[in-house]
């Protein structure tokens, strides 16, 4: 068994759900060792969280820099191999960039930058470091997700004609509606979290999925915002068209004020074959449609499912796993790269799919502010 890989965590603390969320994905395939962190922006409350959890405090440090600067000064072989952004949207970029100039790996949260422009940058950097770069997009760790790419990779369901990808919540509601709440939170404010709220923060899921399972590239799009309020122009719902080929168009569906839903993220594909259908709160079940035969239920540790599913299935059939272990595929297969192994592509989202989902965000706020017109992907 190789040794673990030392890990340091940016941000996460306290009863940050993004925060538990990589801790124990980071645990579950005992790949990796948190030695270092920097949890909270004030010094004390880090080292209080560290003894919460029950890390050494003898490198939580005190800023980023510190972190980066203390951790260089230790022998290679003790030094913090690869850090994990779990901190606001502002800080991915500067904190990503520094981490890949000084030889570090990088997992980090989405979105990857603030801008488009940053991530080409960063996409540059990333180029030169030679180290590996994973990207939380952690829907893509569920085995039904990974069972859809790899049917329609195989052709089952022949041409695709049709997509139509979802992501409602309603927990920004109560935020939203109340107008000190809504200018005092970070997702609602431009300078933290960038130009977009819904479809940077969910919608950019929506879309990633669309990708990741079909192979296509979005061409083109249309996008139609709401943002209910006049003194906060942040978006917390949104309709996009998208265009992937000449006859495959289909459509993006977001919204944070979707009133009762929960984490309602669902994606259907269509083909000239047959149509998949797969919806997040109920991940254990992967519906393949026919016209001619009735439904097909596929779940997941089975043998007829594909390898790259069976690689991210970790208990026997008919034993539900969830959100944790599907964060805990895209780590394993972030350690695999780390130490050189031969791993599969659709194991861990990349730099190009940081570099595809701000594209998609700038290009969704254009489109709504030129009138809701088509705009090309680059």
């Amino acid at each position: 068994m190789p040794k673990k890989i030392r890990l340091g965590i940016l941000g996460g603390g306290g009863d940050s759900l993004i925060g538990v969320l990589h801790r124990v994905a980071s645990f579950i395939n005992d790949n990796y060792e948190i030695v270092g962190a920097v949890f909270n922006p004030n010094h004390e409350d880090s080292l209080a969280f560290a003894r919460e959890i029950d890390i050494p405090t003898n490198r939580i440090y005190k800023d980023f820099d510190t972190l980066v600067e203390e951790e260089l000064k230790l022998p290679e072989d003790e030094r913090i191999q690869v850090c994990s952004i779990q901190t606001p949207n502002f800080l991915h970029f500067p904190m990503a960039k520094k981490l890949l100039e000084n030889g570090f790996h990088v997992i980090c949260e989405k979105p990857m930058t603030m801008n488009y422009e940053e991530a080409k940058i960063l996409q540059e950097t990333h180029k030169k470091s030679g180290k590996v770069f994973a990207l939380t997009h952690t829907y893509t760790g569920y085995p039904m997700v990974r069972q859809m790419r790899e049917m329609i990779k195989a052709g089952e369901l022949g041409k695709i004609h049709k997509v139509d990808a979802r992501y409602y919540q309603g927990w920004i509601n109560p935020i939203i509606h109340d107008k000190e709440k809504r200018s005092s939170v970070w997702r609602l404010d431009p300078k933290k979290a960038g130009i977009s709220s819904c479809m940077g923060d969910i919608g950019v899921h929506a879309f990633n999925m669309v990708e990741y399972t079909t192979g296509l590239k979005v061409r083109s799009l249309l996008c139609d915002f709401n943002y209910l309020y006049e003194d906060n122009q942040m978006d917390v719902d949104g309709t996009v068209l998208i265009r992937m080929g000449d006859h495959v168009k289909g459509v993006i569906r977001s919204s944070q004020v979707a009133t009762g839903e929960e984490n309602g993220l669902a994606i259907a594909i269509y083909g000239e074959k047959g149509g998949l259908r797969w919806e997040q709160e109920n991940p254990n079940f992967l519906y393949r449609l026919s016209d001619t035969e009735p439904i097909q239920v596929y779940k997941p540790g089975h043998a007829y499912n594909s390898e790259l599913s069976l690689e991210g299935t970790k208990l026997p059939p008919g034993h539900p796993e969830g959100i944790f272990d599907a964060m805990a595929n895209i780590y394993k297969g972030a350690a695999k790269a780390i130490r050189g192994e031969k791993y599969n592509d659709g194991e861990f989202p990349t730099m190009e799919d940081g570099l595809r989902g701000m594209n998609f965000i700038e290009n969704t706020v254009a489109s709504h502010k030129k009138g809701n017109v088509w705009v090309n992907m680059d």
